[in-house]
């Protein structure tokens, strides 16, 4: 009997590195005013894209109530019941985090403490707890350096929180404050933010600071697409190259299609040349 070989080719993506890219979602509020159904769209499409996981700038909950947190919390497991083999990375929003009891609740149902880190890939992530002040306390910025510190051999680094505190320094082109000068000093790209369900997006000295869009919370009335307001949620890539890595963002505005975060500035939108 002749035997017969069955080859199988199994088609993997890979960079100009030889190693498959790392892809993550970026996820913006979903309370403040919440927006019945559109977490859930949101979340069907990042599904879709399936990505490794996902990284939350906060505000999961209503909240600001102790006695109906828990019951908040548990409804949003439930909507998030279909996803449970995409692992979820929130920071801790206003809306999340208020009390001594609602502190206990975050973690509890989201297994992070208010501030932490991960490392996935070439990628370090270190998420701080801001839910309580626009600026970061005393305590956050020592967490913050000394986390960056000791993972400082990560080629890509992200800081995650939910205010965006930095904004008026970043507007101002002010390259003199603690967080700019923590991430300059230890090579973070992205600083990512929540809270105002706009997407901005800023350079300074090279790094880039990022509002994410709302992914349920309210828009404003007179909100325009083009102005950075709508529903939505931002894909990231990062691959190695022969000569590092490359990180790439693509933005996905629900029913106004996709574009390349490059495209977004203070000014919002830039049109195609």
């Amino acid at each position: 009997m002749r035997l017969k070989t069955l080859l199988i080719l199994i088609a993997i993506p890979v960079t100009a590195g030889g190693v498959a890219p790392l892809r993550f979602v970026l996820l913006g509020d979903r309370t403040g005013e919440t927006q019945p159904g559109v977490y859930e769209q949101v979340w069907k499409a990042v599904a879709a894209e399936k990505p490794e996981f996902v990284v939350s700038a906060g505000d999961t909950i209503q909240g600001l109530n102790d006695a109906t947190a828990d019951a908040e919390w548990q409804t949003v497991m439930d909507s998030l019941r279909p996803y449970r083999g995409i692992p979820l990375f929130p920071a801790p929003g206003n809306h999340d985090i208020w009390s001594a009891t609602s502190e206990k609740l975050f973690t509890q149902y989201t297994g992070h403490a208010p501030h932490y880190s991960f490392d996935r890939g070439p990628a370090h992530f270190t998420v701080l707890d801001n839910s309580r002040s626009d600026q970061f306390s005393d305590a956050e910025m020592a967490f913050l350096e000394d986390d960056l510190r000791a993972h400082a051999a990560q080629p890509v680094k992200f800081i995650v929180s939910h205010r965006p505190g930095w904004i008026f320094n970043v507007v101002l082109h002010n390259p003199d404050f603690p967080l700019q000068r923590l991430a300059k000093q230890y090579g973070v790209q992205f600083v990512i933010a929540g809270h105002v369900h706009e997407l901005l997006h800023y350079k300074l000295d090279g790094v880039e600071y990022l509002s994410l869009p709302s992914a349920g919370g309210h828009l404003r009335g007179n909100a325009k697409y083009v102005e950075g307001w709508f529903f939505g949620y931002i894909s990231v890539e990062i691959g190695q190259t022969k000569t590092g890595y490359r990180t790439a963002a693509t933005v996905h505005a629900l029913g106004e299609g996709v574009t390349t975060l490059e495209r977004w500035g203070a000014g919002g939108l830039a049109p195609t040349q």
